[in-house]
């Protein structure tokens, strides 16, 4: 068998790549916008956005909606989205009206796609929703500085025992990457995923009044950020020290969800933990856990979670 592999490995693999190294380049599978390359050469703000959250988030058409209604925001402050997807085979950064219409109301589900994955979908011509850190390390490639999100990956509740742990973290531990997000999903195990978010070297930092680190649904999670910025100017001059020393790690910037579009704690902390239970119950395992989650939990409140989300 080694042998077989050896001899496939000399004969098929390493040939065709020596034939094709010659015209690839670190992006020889990106296709950048027009508008979005104009505006990376022009220095102007760009902000990318990941697809998950349409292929995977939220069901059709709210998902297409809040993709657009996201993009109209970024364009309203003066930058350029960018939405991440994978588009049979190819990864494109930038997706305009009919790319993201055809993207959230495919027949067959993409691929969540992170690291692991982009060789697999790719080789294949499938279609794949980057995740957070599919969105960071196609985002660093490029050279676009600042993506948001609604909620960071983590790690899970019981992650201690089945080490179940966001490839987030590890990524935006690598790429210097400015994530903007309400915080960590609710979903997760905060306490420790903050503890594991120092550990790959993150700079986490809340914006607003206070060091209060927010929980996605709610405005507060009980825990503080080690920093916190209160104006748009310090968390720009934040970046610019992040990029000058070319740390090639990235910082989180939690910025958390308005009082009066919260959710009530408790009953969101009670809709998680019966949903947690019914993925242990139906076996649900790896990156099929968060989404399984995450619509459990909108059944549970009603599709008051999902509305909390969009905001």
């Amino acid at each position: 068998m080694q042998t077989k592999l050896a001899y496939f490995l000399r004969n098929r693999v390493y040939a065709y790549f020596r034939r094709r190294m010659s015209s690839f380049n670190y992006n020889s599978c990106i296709d950048v916008s027009q508008e979005v390359s104009e505006a990376l050469r022009s220095h102007s703000p760009v902000v990318a956005l990941e697809s998950t959250i349409i292929s995977h988030g939220m069901p059709y058409p709210a998902n297409l909606q809040t993709a657009l209604q996201v993009e109209e925001v970024i364009r309203n402050q003066g930058a350029v989205p960018a939405t991440i997807a994978v588009i049979k085979g190819r990864v494109k950064v930038g997706l305009d009206q009919e790319m993201l219409s055809e993207f959230a109301s495919l027949k067959t589900p993409a691929v969540k796609t992170s690291r692991r994955d982009f060789p697999y979908v790719l080789s294949k011509g499938l279609n794949g929703g980057t995740t957070v850190a599919g969105t960071v390390i196609v985002s660093s490639a490029v050279g676009i500085k600042v993506f948001a999100t609604g909620g960071l990956g983590g790690v899970h509740r019981g992650g201690e025992m089945t080490m179940d742990i966001s490839a987030d973290l590890t990524e935006l531990g690598r790429n210097p990457v400015t994530v903007v997000s309400s915080g960590i999903k609710s979903i997760l195990d905060i306490d420790r995923t903050l503890e594991y978010l120092e550990t790959q070297g993150v700079c986490v930092v809340t914006y607003g009044q206070n060091k209060n680190f927010p929980s996605f649904y709610t405005p507060e999670s009980g825990l503080e950020a080690p920093y916190n910025v209160e104006t748009p100017a310090e968390a720009a001059a934040l970046i610019e020290k992040l990029l000058q020393l070319r740390l090639n790690s990235g910082i989180l910037l939690a910025v958390p969800i308005p009082e009066a579009e919260a959710m009530e704690g408790g009953e969101i902390e009670k809709a998680i933990n019966t949903a947690v239970k019914e993925a242990e119950d139906h076996g649900i395992r790896g990156k099929e856990v968060t989404p399984f989650i995450l619509n459990q939990v909108i059944s549970l409140t009603g599709g008051r979670s999902l509305a909390s989300s969009i905001l």
